[in-house]
């Protein structure tokens, strides 16, 4: 995609949110109202809009035929590039996603750029995503909220799994901006679950002086994910995390003596 209609898109996403009906993507009419592509009443902003519409059918199209999730992750990170000057677009004029099968295109890159691993991204458009109370394409059968939560932690809690790391903070972000999200328990103490396995890693990998910090985040997190739902798996990990704070109180004492402190007495010699 060349730099002048990377321009173009994003100032035509930008004109076409401005100048969507009054309600926003709530309004969203049925597809068939979007103009044709290229018709000649229609505006420069309505034509680039009709153009991220019929893209989005196409690769939707495309990826509904790939059977492989490797392949369709692969396929998205293909195809995200297309979208990317429309969204830009519609950020920058930050008044939501406008109308039509046009105003699907920020919550569905939202999600590819999840899937593909891409979360900087991903979360940029879910705190626009959120802010703007932009519903979900029907597909998705959950809210945004939901998805941005459960799709994380899963990633997260497969990859820890697997003995990776995970970045804690993309799991803090996710958390700040869902704290205030209506979302069912199960979804949210899997990532806070998440949350608490990089504290416990964090806390295993540090020295004794430093792991308490850590330790002590991961049990939080295990204790609370715990009380949203005790199927969660944490008990272990709430064992693990006491006896090694135990450990670390137990061992307090003799390492400060042997940093050579004055005993009880006074002696000095």
């Amino acid at each position: 995609m060349s730099l002048a209609r990377r321009h173009r898109d994003r100032i035509l996403a930008a004109k076409t949110v401005a100048s969507a009906p009054e309600g926003g993507a709530d309004a969203t009419p049925a597809a068939d109202t979007l103009p044709v592509a290229g018709a000649v009443n229609a505006s420069p902003a309505q034509q680039a809009a009709a153009q991220v519409a019929l893209r989005l059918t196409h690769d939707l199209r495309t990826l509904k035929e790939i059977r492989s999730i490797d392949r369709k992750i692969e396929a998205k990170r293909q195809m995200l590039p297309e979208y990317r000057p429309w969204v830009q677009g519609i950020l920058a004029a930050d008044a939501g996603v406008g109308t039509g099968l046009a105003a699907e295109v920020v919550p569905t890159c939202m999600v590819w750029l999840i899937d593909v691993g891409d979360y900087d991204n991903a979360l940029s458009l879910a705190e626009f995503v959120l802010r703007h109370n932009v519903p979900m394409p029907s597909r998705y059968q959950r809210d945004a909220a939901t998805i941005i939560v459960e799709e994380i932690a899963d990633a997260a809690l497969k990859a820890q799994n697997a003995g990776n790391r995970f970045s804690l903070e993309t799991l803090g972000e996710v958390l700040d901006l869902t704290f205030a999200c209506d979302i069912h328990d199960e979804v949210r103490a899997k990532l806070i679950k998440a949350a608490g396995n990089e504290e416990l890693a964090a806390g295993e990998a540090a020295e004794a002086t430093a792991a308490a910090p850590f330790l002590d985040r991961a049990l939080s997190a295990f204790n609370e994910a715990q009380r949203l739902n005790d199927r969660i798996g944490v008990k272990d990990k709430i064992k693990r995390a006491n006896k090694l704070l135990a450990a670390i109180t137990a061992a307090a004492p003799a390492t400060n003596n042997e940093q050579g402190g004055p005993d009880q007495n006074g002696s000095g010699a």
